[in-house]
């Protein structure tokens, strides 16, 4: 998550005895998801433009293949955006459904600092760990 991203909201400080993802805590994260999904539609916006206006023929090869160098890593950016976008979309589907902040791997509660740092997260640490633990031992 983007850094201005988390200088604009304060994070969430959970009442004593409150209950674990209580509407508070829920309108609390759908609020940061639906501000970074807008952040980041409006980068895809801007990019588009951005390329629309600076679509110049250059004479020389070289200033043509930077340009186009430039515009195909631009586009990855904005293709990992895009998933990001939809990923943002499922899990504002998880805080509908009242499945958000649970672990899809063991579904204990995934904890409100792993939240804050990772508004999308769907695993809880320990299933996180072991996930990268075996990615590792299958890329060898």
């Amino acid at each position: 998550m983007s850094a201005e991203l988390h200088k604009q909201f304060i994070p969430y400080e959970p009442k004593k005895g409150e209950e674990y993802m209580n509407p508070d805590q829920l309108a609390h994260f759908r609020k940061i998801l639906e501000v970074w999904k807008a952040e980041l539609s409006q980068d895809i916006d801007r990019t588009v433009h951005t390329m629309q206006d600076e679509a110049t023929l250059f004479a020389d090869p070289n200033d043509r293949a930077s340009q186009e160098s430039d515009m195909a890593l631009e586009l990855r950016n904005r293709d990992r955006e895009r998933k990001l976008i939809k990923k943002i979309d499922e899990t504002i589907g998880k805080i509908e459904a009242g499945d958000y902040g649970y672990c899809e791997g063991c579904g204990v509660e995934i904890g409100l600092k792993r939240l804050e740092a990772r508004p999308t997260a769907t695993l809880c640490i320990d299933c996180k760990t072991l996930d990268e633990l075996r990615e590792k031992q299958v890329a060898k």
